[in-house]
């Protein structure tokens, strides 16, 4: 299956430890394509449809559903956690997405 940076993958994120997201939710792939045709790892930031307003968090609309993408809980899973594609996100959202990781991981 082709991973693409900025598709919605459905991912089985559990195990889990303490506070990390868990369950079986869609996820927003962030790490490039590059990385993605290569390795057998893919960086993913989870979505919720609880709304906690922190200023990592991105709304979002996914399936008519209002969700939140959750930079704040970014992380790397095998490409084999991924049950399906659910879609892509739009432009608008891509470059919210992209401050948002700016913001947090690198200024």
């Amino acid at each position: 299956m082709e991973i693409r940076q900025y598709q919605i993958v459905v991912v089985n994120l559990d195990p889990t430890v303490g506070s990390e997201i868990r369950k079986t939710r869609p996820c927003v792939v962030v790490s490039p394509d590059e990385m993605n045709r290569n390795l057998h790892t893919i960086t993913v930031c989870p979505m919720t449809t609880t709304l906690k307003p922190y200023p990592t968090r991105i709304k979002t609309l996914l399936q008519r559903k209002v969700g939140w993408i959750v930079v704040d809980q970014i992380r790397t899973i095998d490409r084999n956690r991924i049950v399906k594609v659910a879609g892509h996100l739009n432009t608008e959202t891509i470059v919210k997405l992209k401050a948002i990781i700016k913001e947090t991981f690198v200024d």
